[in-house]
């Protein structure tokens, strides 16, 4: 007998009248409407809960009893319509959407660790995930020419219990791909992404999933590929994994593969925007791009930090990641092999009085950007005077670290009783969010 077993799953069939349900459960445009959660919740209360309002699961589950009952209905039918029109007129208000992004000179790319867009896509921990989740969502929100790259992580972060006898117990949730609303990214060829990032005596693949993000995309980067040795394939699975090995070769796929990626696909960004320190990398990956053209690492340096935007977050030492001397040499061979390029020269640009004998990503971040900021007033203080290393000249008051004022999103987090008064009293209340 064979051992081999095999699932065969039964999956109901959308009415044409319903088609267009699997559009809008593709599209993250779900995450911040109510309209369109409302109308999956309309379908079945119930199985909405229990699929944790993922509406890709839903549609796998919901029985096709319900559906064909559900296409018989015309004032669900006539829901479906309202908010298909809504849909419809959010996506045609985009003035770019005709535009190729490598033809546009003001191409914003945002790169962050972690992006909490909304539970369905389980890729983040906290308040960092969730700012870069709403900076995607007010990007779209706004038509700015902005996409953003991060990593498809399979167990995300992971969930915190308490045990029988009160400890903490962490649990990682596996995510299938068919359950999350992602599809493959494809090259200028139509091809499936394949970039290589370098390892030591190793080369790993990178390919890229795409997200819809309203009228924006984010695309997350993968290495849990069949061509690649057991050891890589997870080194996207889990988000702030504590090994630092691993932590680095993420920082790596990140900050090297996020680039090859982003030209894989024609596209071409003028402002490159790191959202904590994690994807700094990419600093000296574009620098070996820009020396391409003949210029020196020092002339490409200035060039690639004259385009660079940097946020930091974290007002504490521990937050900030350190990789010790060893590790990085071995793991920046590939890019100290570029004529004019030492890795001593690479790893001074990652120095700091808090461990002199450390590469600290945050520094890196710091002298590869001609533009900082903290995330409050309060911060910006303290941030100033924890990195004044970087400007020894300066005072820590006069350095260049400006202060911002993290907002919200505002059509996701509103309450349910304000959006049903702003809808019946302003139905255009969404296109004025910045309307004082």
């Amino acid at each position: 007998m064979s051992d081999n077993h095999h699932t065969i799953e039964v999956r109901p069939r959308l009415p044409q009248a319903l088609s267009r349900l699997d559009e809008l459960a593709n599209n993250l445009y779900y995450s911040w409407d109510r309209r369109t959660r409302g109308l999956f919740h309309r379908m079945d209360a119930e199985l909405w809960s229990a699929c944790s309002h993922n509406p890709r699961i839903f549609l796998r589950r919901v029985t096709q009893k319900r559906l064909d009952e559900l296409n018989d209905d015309e004032a669900f039918r006539l829901h479906l319509d309202e908010v298909l029109y809504a849909f419809d007129n959010y996506l045609k208000n985009n003035q770019r959407s005709v535009k190729k992004l490598s033809d546009d000179s003001t191409l914003v790319a945002y790169f962050c660790m972690e992006y909490g867009l909304h539970e369905s896509l389980h890729l983040y921990s906290g308040g960092l995930g969730i700012l870069a989740g709403d900076h995607c969502k007010a990007a779209s929100d706004l038509d700015m020419n902005f996409v953003a790259i991060g990593l498809m992580y399979r167990q995300g972060y992971f969930i915190q219990q308490l045990g029988r006898d009160g400890s903490q117990e962490m649990h990682y949730r596996h995510t299938d791909l068919v359950d999350s609303p992602v599809i493959a990214a494809l090259d200028i060829k139509g091809q499936v992404i394949r970039v290589p990032v370098m390892l030591p005596g190793r080369e790993v693949i990178v390919t890229a999933w795409r997200v819809a993000v309203g009228r924006r995309s984010l695309y997350l980067l993968d290495t849990d590929l069949p061509e690649n040795a057991a050891e890589d394939r997870t080194i996207t699975h889990q988000l702030y994994i504590g090994d630092r090995t691993l932590r680095l070769r993420q920082e790596l796929v990140l900050g090297l593969g996020g680039p090859r990626a982003l030209s894989a696909m024609g596209i071409h960004p003028k402002v490159w925007h790191i959202n904590e320190g994690h994807p700094a990398l990419l600093i000296l990956e574009r620098c070996q791009q820009t020396m391409a053209a003949g210029i020196s690492f020092e002339a490409a340096f200035e060039a690639v930090a004259a385009a660079t935007v940097f946020t930091t977050h974290t007002a504490v030492a521990a937050g900030h990641d350190l990789f010790s001397d060893a590790l990085m040499r071995t793991h920046l061979e590939e890019l100290a092999r570029t004529p004019g390029v030492s890795i001593e020269h690479l790893l001074e640009l990652g120095r700091s009085p808090q461990k002199p004998e450390f590469f600290n990503i945050t520094a890196l971040a710091l002298r590869g950007s001609r533009f900082q900021n903290g995330v409050s007033t309060v911060h910006r203080g303290v941030a100033a005077a924890m990195e004044s290393h970087i400007w020894p000249d300066i005072a820590p008051e006069d350095n260049p670290i400006i202060p911002i004022s993290n907002g919200v999103h505002v059509p996701t987090f509103l309450a349910r009783d304000w959006v049903n008064f702003l809808d019946s009293s302003h139905p255009d209340w969404r296109k004025k969010m910045t309307d004082p």
